[in-house]
């Protein structure tokens, strides 16, 4: 099996690692790199910078890949379509709608599936369509 290939496992490692940037980025517990730094403000160190660069990185990593794989339209719909399920999830009474932790919690997943999803959007189109994205195509 070549490395480019679709796999479940594939996209969960992704999954990780898109929950990984985007709860360390924010996340309504209060550890959060958003939070570190709220805290400490107005004095910033080295440290801080380090850790905002790495998780910029990451940032600029998987939206890149998200909005080359599924395109600005692509995105606007996945996220319409999440949008959709956090409303279905509120209408049902899942959860209540004043919960900010609750909903916090569910648009960060959401969020971080978004990612995943971009990032394994290319491939998935592949095992689907058997079209490849330009870029991708190698040369003998």
């Amino acid at each position: 099996m070549a490395a480019k290939e679709f796999t479940w496992s594939g996209f969960v490692v992704r999954l990780i690692f898109a929950l990984f940037l985007v709860f360390a980025t924010y996340n309504p517990s209060g550890y959060s790199y958003f939070h570190w730094v709220e805290r400490t403000l107005p004095s910033f160190d080295p440290l801080m910078a380090i850790t905002g660069v790495c998780l910029l990185i990451g940032w600029v990593i998987f939206l890149r890949a998200t909005l080359r794989s599924l395109g600005p339209l692509g995105v606007i719909l996945t996220s319409a379509l999440f949008g959709a399920i956090l409303w279905l999830v509120v209408d049902k009474g899942w959860i209540a709608p004043d919960s900010f932790t609750a909903i916090s919690y569910i648009v960060l997943v959401l969020l971080s599936t978004i990612l995943a999803t971009g990032m394994s959007w290319s491939h998935i189109r592949r095992r689907m369509t058997g079209q490849f994205d330009v870029d991708e195509v190698e040369e003998d």
